[in-house]
């Protein structure tokens, strides 16, 4: 498998938008008659994304962004590539599933030299962070999956840790976790005592896998499963579950744009990374292009991280983090990669999911059934 450079948490557009030479009259009605078709997670993360990115973009080129929402993955992509019947331009992924849809031939490669340089002249390749950007990538962010609670449904001691998660004794009620393998098995392994730094090397053998399926099925029957990111803090709200795995930026929204009482437990996150890609074989490969890389633009990539709490995976765009857009809150100590939230924390192995994903999820989907 061809290796790729990059690195979740779940992306928004943000980079450099090649300029377009519109010359007249003519030209610029070409270009008001352009769409772009842009997938992304929906929610609160896909409004951030509208504010910071798809209204720019659209005000600076007069590029018209259609956005539409999906749960994950390469089924939808892979059909439409191959029947031939693209309608899907520009995708935000994770990034094991870019890395795996990269070698597969699902998305256009995107030279990384043509990527926007930092405000300062460094390089985009000099300026992402170590494996960060993927060879069909553009833009980027850090996010992290973690696990919250409701504070209300609480009255003596609260959760502090992932064994708090998995222990129905000192904590009974029911639990909220995404439909997938991915996150659930990290987050099952470091419950059952494996550091993080061993969790893939003991993913890496049929004991492993099992340890971590035996470990799931302590909480099964308790599980309420999610498939969309905003449904786990409807479900904390509601008082559905008394905690659930979650995006760590739905939940800081959700905090400070709802008043909800949610307190975010980052001991065992999962941190990842994701980017945008261009769907192979897109009719509008132009407006494409042009959305990917001004979504690269580092003040881009930075301002999304001003409306939800996903940084930036180019280090230039760190220092762009201030506060929050709407109501003032200091955004930086709510980024899942601040110094404070990275005590015991699993670094998404990218390589790990894109070679054994769709093993896991089929052996995920059989576990469920039964």
């Amino acid at each position: 498998m061809r290796r790729l450079s990059h690195i979740r948490l779940h992306i928004c557009t943000q980079g450099f938008v090649a300029t377009l030479a519109l010359i007249g009259v003519a030209g610029t009605q070409a270009a008001a008659n352009e769409s772009v078709t842009v997938v992304s997670w929906g929610g609160s993360y896909a409004e951030a994304c509208k504010k910071a990115v798809l209204d720019p973009f659209t005000d600076e080129t007069s590029i018209e962004v259609r956005l539409e929402s999906y749960n994950g993955g390469l089924a939808q992509i892979r059909a439409q590539v191959e029947t031939g019947n693209v309608h899907w331009d520009v995708v935000d992924l994770e990034f094991a599933d870019l890395a795996r849809g990269c070698d597969e031939g699902l998305f256009e490669v995107i030279d990384i030299d043509e990527l926007p340089p930092a405000p300062d002249g460094t390089p985009a390749r000099d300026d992402y962070f170590e494996g960060t950007y993927s060879e069909c990538g553009g833009g980027g962010i850090f996010y992290s999956t973690v696990y919250a609670y409701n504070n209300e449904s609480f009255t003596g001691q609260r959760p502090s840790t992932i064994e708090d998660f998995f222990d129905l004794e000192k904590f009974p009620g029911r639990r909220g976790m995404r439909r997938t393998a991915a996150a659930n098995l990290e987050f099952a392994l470091l419950a059952d005592g494996v550091s993080p730094e061993e969790i893939y090397a003991v993913l890496n053998t049929p004991e492993g896998v099992r340890r971590a399926f035996s470990k799931l099925d302590t909480i099964k029957e308790h599980i309420v499963w999610w498939e969309a990111g905003a449904q786990p803090p409807q479900m904390l709200a509601d008082q559905e579950v008394v905690m659930s795995t979650a995006y760590n930026g739905r939940i800081f929204n959700a905090q400070v744009l709802e008043q909800q009482p949610f307190t975010i437990v980052w001991d065992g996150q999962v941190l990842d990374y994701g980017q945008f890609a261009i769907v192979a074989g897109t009719p509008n490969l132009e407006a494409a292009r042009s959305y990917l890389l001004f979504a690269s633009r580092v003040e881009n990539m930075a301002a999304i991280g001003h409306y939800i709490a996903y940084s930036p995976t180019r280090r230039s765009g760190i220092d762009l983090i201030s506060t929050h857009h709407e109501t003032g809150v200091e955004m930086r100590p709510h980024m899942p990669s601040a110094p404070e939230n990275m005590g015991r924390v699993v670094r998404n192995n990218w390589e790990w999911w894109s070679d054994h994903g769709e093993e896991m999820n089929e052996r995920f989907s059989a576990w469920l059934s039964r």
